[in-house]
């Protein structure tokens, strides 16, 4: 039974401790889920600092008020 090798060295010489964390490298990434990537968290739309840019500044009277309110 000719087998293949999991891990093969192509060049230099590695010590012990050095293929240990190749091989701990290796088998955590063959281990890790290959699903779809998670959806990134929903930011609330009050800490959304996006909705700031390109909205130009009014002062007035009710100004403040306004300022909370959807554009």
């Amino acid at each position: 039974m000719s087998e293949r090798p999991l891990l093969r060295i192509v060049r230099g010489n590695p010590d012990d401790a050095e293929l240990a964390a190749l091989t701990a490298v290796v088998a955590a990434a063959a281990s890790a889920p290959r699903g779809e990537p998670a959806e990134p968290p929903r930011r609330s739309w009050w800490s959304d600092r996006s909705k700031l840019l390109g909205c130009p500044v009014r002062p007035g009277d009710g100004a403040w008020r306004a300022s909370s309110l959807p554009r």
